[in-house]
């Protein structure tokens, strides 16, 4: 079982001095914040739609990259992983897994179709 953890990083040397921890496995994506207050975050896997990976001069400098996460969740419809190593591989499999966990679910992407329909009159569609 693939699983990777991750903590968030300082863009300066990359050095790990903060309480934001990445881990994502085959089915979910969970992030856990805080020291003080501590929040948990879990995302499945199957409801990530697609995946972007940014990386500044700074981020490649030190080895680090930061992924977009585009969701149909209800309560995070962007997860950011921010300014973590090893950026690319964990992109590609959160890309790859979340396919994988679509299809053994048997869940299916739906687009809007009443976006964009504005100029159509109802009584065009009646006809």
């Amino acid at each position: 079982m693939a699983e990777y953890k991750e903590r968030k990083r300082w863009l300066l040397f990359g050095l790990p001095f903060t309480f934001t921890k990445y881990t994502v496995t085959e089915e979910k994506l969970v992030i856990n914040k805080g020291f003080f207050k501590l929040q948990e975050d879990t995302c499945y896997l199957y409801k990530v739609i697609d995946v972007k990976l940014e990386r500044t001069l700074l981020e490649r400098m030190c080895g680090l990259g930061t992924i977009v996460c585009y969701t149909g969740d209800v309560t995070d419809k962007v997860i950011k992983l921010i300014h973590i190593k090893n950026s690319k591989p964990i992109n590609d499999f959160i890309l790859d897994q979340s396919e994988e966990m679509r299809r053994k679910r048997r869940t299916l992407n739906t687009l809007s179709l009443t976006q964009g329909m504005s100029d159509i009159d109802d009584a065009d569609l009646d006809e």
